[in-house]
């Protein structure tokens, strides 16, 4: 067998704090209701999100204090510095590998700021070496832990033998707000969750999969679909227009020019792995790529069991296939930021 780059592990990781979605929307009709008219008619998507619960760094009642950027950002260190070592550290572990054989970190997260990067800070506690190459990637959202896949993968092809590590961890909750009275702000309070996960690469002989090819595709005239803003309260998302019907609409052209790259076509594929934005973005994904309505049971189950948590959610569905059995290939996909779709395509090992 060819010394291809191989998916060798992968271990995820949540925060102590759970959140019910009845209470999470009883608290929101607590804080929203009596300011923003619009708040009734917008609070059924606390049901119709496909999400029972979710986890979050911090309790439910600290959300609804008065909080600013330095108390969000300081939570997002210390939260995503845990997720970091705990999901690390078990994809280490599932490896029969410790943090002093990794070469190469690949950091992605999106909802805060931290310099020197969370690695840096986890790296005594970790025990990673001081010549170990560091590469925090940020900005990307949702499609950051698939795109961040791609990268690590790439990073493995170039140094066969070395061992890749990568990590996507965010704290999507931080980014609750009780002063913005806007349909985004209450859907993103309905739908986010924290986590983390990550994934041990390798080019050697053995592992779960084969990683084939990857591929990305950016829609021009798209920023305005999916973001942050930044002010002194912190961050704030933006929806700025509706992605299950963009998905349904524009999925399949993109999938297809990525996968024709490779030579490769829809049919080739035996399963795909997305990431599940919301109840309505998994019934887009389906009807875009012609998929029987509930064939992405998993990602619903990982909606309902721990929310959208934006860049690892899609290996938190990768995980669970690969506990019932990975198909011949498998098409691991998300979108994201910009507005774009990042995949890579897995060939399991037999």
């Amino acid at each position: 067998m060819s010394q291809s780059v191989k998916l060798v592990s992968i271990g995820t990781a949540l925060p102590p704090h759970v959140i019910d979605q009845r209470d999470a929307a009883l608290a929101s009709h607590q804080v929203f209701s009596s300011r923003f008219p619009d708040f009734e008619r917008l609070v059924s998507v606390f049901e119709t999100s496909g999400i029972k619960r979710r986890y979050a760094v911090r309790p439910i009642d600290w959300y609804f204090t008065t909080l600013g950027w330095p108390e969000r950002n300081n939570a997002f260190i210390e939260g995503a510095s845990a997720l970091f070592v705990s999901a690390a550290t078990k994809a280490l572990r599932a490896a029969g590998l410790s943090a002093g054989d990794v070469d190469t970190i690949v950091t992605v997260s999106s909802t805060g700021i931290a310099t020197p990067s969370i690695d840096a800070r986890v790296g005594l506690q970790m025990g990673f070496r001081a010549d170990v190459e560091r590469v925090p990637v940020f900005g990307l959202g949702c499609a950051g832990g698939v795109a961040g896949f791609s990268i690590a993968s790439r990073m493995a092809a170039s140094r066969p033998g070395s061992v890749v590590l990568l990590v996507a961890v965010e704290t999507c909750t931080l980014a609750f707000r009780t002063d913005k009275l806007t349909k985004a702000n209450i859907v993103a309070t309905a739908l986010f969750g924290d986590g983390a996960a990550a994934s041990v690469l390798c080019a050697a002989n053995e592992g779960i999969a084969e990683i084939e090819m990857s591929g990305q595709h950016t829609w021009p005239g798209t920023l305005d679909i999916m973001g942050w803003s930044v002010d002194s309260e912190g961050l704030g998302v933006i929806f700025d227009r509706a992605i299950p019907p963009f998905a349904a609409a524009n999925l399949a052209p993109a999938v297809t020019s990525i996968l024709g790259r490779s030579n490769l076509k829809i049919d080739d594929i035996d399963r795909f792995a997305c990431h599940p934005g919301g109840a309505k973005v998994i019934d887009a994904l389906e009807t875009a790529l012609t998929l029987d309505q509930g064939s992405l049971k998993h990602e619903r189950d990982v909606l309902a069991d721990c929310g959208n948590m934006s860049s690892p959610t899609a290996l938190f569905v990768l995980d669970r296939l690969i506990s019932v059995g990975l198909p011949r290939r498998t098409l691991l996909t998300a979108m994201g930021p910009g507005f774009s779709l990042s995949c890579v395509s897995l060939k399991a090992v037999s």
